[in-house]
């Protein structure tokens, strides 16, 4: 599709003509020779005298290529241009960390695989993320891992093979036996000072009780909440545990209700995958889409058939003057 990005330019084409018609006429004075018998001279050759006023006179060729000159010029002001096809981009509207528990406590092999057999907690939930993170093919997502300290494993992304990837490279112990559950809140919002979108959702995974926090979840929450970060968590370890191996589901939950998020439990993986299913109903895909369509300049092309009629007029014209010039 051809486009004109200033049409307003077309305006400038009658301007000669305007000019030609309104103007004062050009006037120049010159040297000219007197001789007496200068009525003889007109007599004989049989013209008319006038008044020393000569108004120079262009051909048909001339005026035609002047017009063409002028117009291919106006055309090129007026910037022509080729559209092309409409380009939709779409854009994350919503951040999403993930915070998983690693402590050792996740090595444990209670969690019930779909073929009744025991499966450790933590290949159970990498399993049950992986389909998840699969699923938010329109969401920037960042991985943070927990044990007695809280890292970052993935930071924010729409890459989400990749994140995938860090997934997969997670172990038991590798962040230490411990559960810093504050620290792991208080992270997740350190990455969310960074994130300019309005919608902001940390999903919190642990199956263990807080033991090694520096900040204490109930204050990493209501600092969440005053941030707009919303707090969706999940309990998948044994409620009737003793020590760090018992979830602590009343601290889970008001992390969630403190946050306007849900709390949810699951003790096989069949649970914990009904559990994402209903996270991502409460979440539902969210995107910014931008459109638009590349541009391609075209200035070039009334100049250059400008420039060629520039040149075959000049050419024309200086035949002309040979041609007329006796031998």
């Amino acid at each position: 599709m051809l486009t004109l990005s200033a049409p307003w330019a077309l305006c400038l084409l009658p301007l000669p003509w305007l000019i030609w018609r309104f103007a004062p006429p050009h006037r120049e004075r010159v040297s000219a020779i007197r001789i007496p018998f200068f009525r003889r001279v007109t007599k004989a050759a049989d013209v008319k005298a006038l008044p020393g006023a000569v108004i120079l006179q262009r051909t048909k060729f001339q005026m035609v290529a002047a017009i063409l000159i002028w117009a291919m010029i106006v055309m090129a002001l007026a910037k022509p241009e080729r559209l092309g096809e409409p380009i939709v981009i779409e854009k994350a509207a919503r951040d999403i960390v993930l915070a998983l528990d690693i402590s050792g406590s996740m090595d444990a092999r209670d969690f019930a695989a779909e073929d009744d057999k025991p499966q450790q907690r933590l290949s159970a939930v990498k399993s049950v993320l992986s389909k998840f993170i699969t699923a938010r093919d329109s969401d920037r997502m960042a991985l943070i891992i927990f044990g007695t300290r809280a890292f970052v494993q993935a930071p924010f992304t729409e890459d989400l093979p990749s994140l995938q990837g860090f997934l997969d490279q997670t172990e038991v112990g590798m962040a230490g036996p411990n559960t810093a559950l504050g620290d792991a809140i208080g992270l997740s919002l350190r990455m969310f000072d960074a994130s300019d979108v309005d919608e902001r959702v940390l999903i919190l995974l642990s199956d263990g009780a807080d033991t090694n926090s520096r900040m204490s979840p109930a204050n990493a929450a209501a600092i969440a909440s005053d941030r707009g970060v919303t707090i969706h968590t999940v309990g998948v370890g044994d409620p009737d545990g003793t020590g760090e191996d018992k979830v602590d589901l009343t601290a889970l939950q008001s992390i969630a209700d403190k946050t306007g998020g849900s709390y949810f439990f699951a003790n096989d993986q069949a649970a914990l995958e009904n559990v994402y299913k209903e996270i991502d109903a409460l979440n539902p895909r969210v995107t910014e889409t931008t459109s638009f369509r590349p541009r391609e300049s075209l200035v070039h092309v009334p100049l250059a058939v400008a420039f060629i009629f520039l040149i075959c007029a000049a050419a024309w014209l200086q035949w002309s003057r040979q041609r007329a010039v006796p031998a």
